[in-house]
């Protein structure tokens, strides 16, 4: 047995695929309702968008599980969380808020020079770790029971922090594409220490998506298209066998509409988002109709 044998089969003594899936085996993990797949629409940043986005669904006739705000708490006034928790009650859809500051946002200039693009959006000093947590004491006093991390150190907090009844034990904790993640040991180091779903790189392939499916339990957050500044591929034939391989999964649509992340979608911005629903809703039906997506409604994993 040579040096690489050894490794994969020290792999699967632990749990972890022994490499890539080239095989696609067919996931028999399922949202808690039973469901294979749900929609969530991403880069939804105002109250405004998405009354917008929940009106075009329900005139399209269509069903979202998820909606998510990416640009950062800090860029809400108390008021527009309020309404953005009122419209997902009343559309009986999760909200996701985005924790900020970031890397972006920080005094630091790091982050915006070639080499300082690798630090990602995670956070510089105790200082900040500490702002995070009141951007999700902030979003739980208005009612906000979902929030997107950027930053592994953050999500380990915050998981201690649920665990000793300093946050409430229901919020659920998504881990974001710009941490970088992309191979199932990282993906089960996330799920370990507190995430409740997991975003890798917007550019994971097939087999890929099924290794670490064998990682982890926790749901996958896979992107069916992206904006430009992300390379603006659209994966919409993919999303069936996306489905079949990675299961459960919140299948991420509409990014295209974007020109970059945190992108301020417009209501019309918006109506274009629920359309690509409708698009990537069409392939599903078309070609793997047998899929099972989650009822309106279903929110918890």
């Amino acid at each position: 047995m040579n040096s690489m044998e050894k490794t994969r089969e020290f792999l699967k003594s632990i749990g972890m695929p022994a490499g890539d899936a080239y095989d696609l085996p067919t996931s028999e993990k399922r949202f808690n309702d039973g469901a294979q797949y749900r929609f969530e629409v991403p880069g939804i940043q105002g109250p405004g968008a998405m009354k917008a986005l929940l009106e075009a669904v329900d005139n399209y006739g269509i069903t979202i599980h998820r909606v998510t705000q990416t640009k950062g708490i800090m860029f809400l006034l108390d008021s527009e969380i309020e309404e953005m928790v009122k419209l997902a009650k009343e559309a009986q859809v999760q909200l996701i808020l985005a924790i900020g500051p970031r890397a972006t946002t920080d005094t630091s200039a790091s982050v915006n020079t070639p080499e300082g693009q690798r630090m990602g959006y995670r956070l510089r000093g105790m200082e900040q770790v500490v702002r995070a947590v009141e951007e999700v004491k902030r979003g739980v006093a208005f009612g906000v029971k979902g929030f997107m991390v950027y930053d592994e150190g953050c999500l380990w907090l915050l998981n201690e922090m649920r665990k000793a009844g300093e946050l409430p034990a229901d919020i659920h904790f998504k881990l974001s594409a710009h941490t970088g993640h992309g191979n199932p040991c990282s993906a089960h180091l996330l799920e370990s220490i507190g995430a409740n779903s997991f975003n890798p790189v917007r550019d994971y392939q097939l087999q890929m998506i099924g290794a670490i499916r064998q990682a982890i339990n926790i749901p996958l957050d896979l992107h069916t298209e992206n904006p430009a500044s992300s390379g603006g591929f659209i994966r919409h034939y993919e999303v069936p066998e996306i489905v079949r391989v990675a299961a459960p999964v919140y299948l991420k649509t509409g990014g295209s509409v974007a020109k970059t992340h945190s992108w301020d979608s417009t209501a019309d911005d918006a109506k274009k988002r629920a359309k690509q629903v409708v698009l990537v809703k069409r392939m599903l039906d078309t070609y793997y109709p047998e899929a099972v997506a989650s009822p309106k409604g279903s929110i918890e994993c």
